[in-house]
């Protein structure tokens, strides 16, 4: 085990290094990106234009060498631009089916929330059964399917509110942010003759991801940090300040989550402070606050907060 967890420790520092050659300064933006692509998962990225997104997308594609597709979500968008369609050939007198952008491996969905609901909802079956139904035909996505969709949380005119059966499809939602003054400098002056972006090379296979997320599942989830990571999840459904707590997708979506993150680390085993950092990213966007508690200034982060300071963490006591 620990030697298959170090080769595939290199494959993922390469990757790593490809994409921090891309976007600089945001070393932890880009490991819950490559955690949450180990652990199968999708990632909802809420950011102001012009952060980095779609370069950091397009840098993960061409690092594993995968196929990448992107929508540009807008109210015309139609289900069947997302998934395909079944065109009649009249030669051979069958229904062909035409694939949509969705069968790929890494799938950038810009400005989701442009898209309509019913749109939306397009894409539902992809990320929960990693499989698309057109014309009652079932057809299977390219493994690995990674979506990462993207949507402006400053411009509200033409826009839609995502469900909250799609917002618990996603693993995880982070953003970027603006980078500071010395990494702005720094990016001026690497891309004043040519975006790093064109000589990225890839530096692993499809295949070797796949064999990654395999390993992943026999990283060790103790008994006593799995009963901590339940108390967590049930106390998000019992706090006085949350409506909707977290859903037990959202507990298999954290298990997934920290046993990538653990591997990342060099660990066949999960720690609890790697559910104390990535709690906020899991379940932040899965919960909703009551309305007096909005009013008095809550956040959801300063539940968490409060949630992981209430719950006990578990001790491995010396023998």
């Amino acid at each position: 085990m620990e030697t298959m967890i170090r080769e595939d420790i290199l494959a993922i520092r390469r990757i790593q290094a490809n994409l921090e050659s891309c976007i600089f300064g945001k070393r932890e933006e880009i490991q819950l990106l490559l955690t949450a692509m180990l652990a199968g998962g999708h990632v909802l990225l809420e950011d102001v234009p012009g952060t980095g997104k779609t370069v950091l997308i397009k840098a993960l594609a061409k690092s594993i060498r995968g196929q990448y597709r992107r929508i540009q979500c807008n109210p015309d968008l139609l289900p069947t631009d997302i998934t395909g369609v079944s065109i009649y050939h009249p030669k051979e007198e069958v229904f062909l089916f035409r694939p949509g952008p969705i069968m790929t491996n890494i799938l950038l969905v810009d400005e989701i929330n442009r898209a309509t609901t019913k749109t939306q909802s397009a894409l539902l079956e992809a990320m929960e059964e990693r499989h698309i139904t057109v014309d009652g035909e079932s057809h299977d996505l390219p493994k690995p399917f990674l979506m990462l969709a993207t949507q402006n949380p400053i411009d509200f005119e033409g826009t839609y509110v995502l469900p909250e059966a799609q917002l618990d499809r996603f693993m995880m939602k982070f953003s970027l942010g603006y980078p500071d003054a010395e990494t702005e400098t720094k990016m001026i002056v690497s891309q004043s003759i040519s975006h790093p972006l064109d000589a990225l090379e890839p530096v692993a296979e499809v295949e070797q991801i796949l064999a990654i997320q395999e390993q992943v599942k026999q990283v060790h989830l103790d008994e006593a940090v799995a009963r901590y990571l339940v108390s967590v999840i049930r106390l998000t459904r019992e706090h006085p300040s949350i409506y909707l707590g977290a859903s037990p997708r959202a507990t298999l979506a954290l298990v997934q989550a920290v046993k990538a993150f653990a591997l990342l680390q060099q660990r066949d085993y999960v720690l609890p402070d790697d559910i104390k950092f990535l709690g906020p990213y899991v379940l932040g966007h899965r919960m909703i606050l009551q309305a007096e508690a909005r009013m008095e200034g809550v956040t959801v982060s300063s539940v968490l907060q409060s949630v992981f300071q209430q719950v006990k963490v578990p001790v491995r006591l010396e023998k």
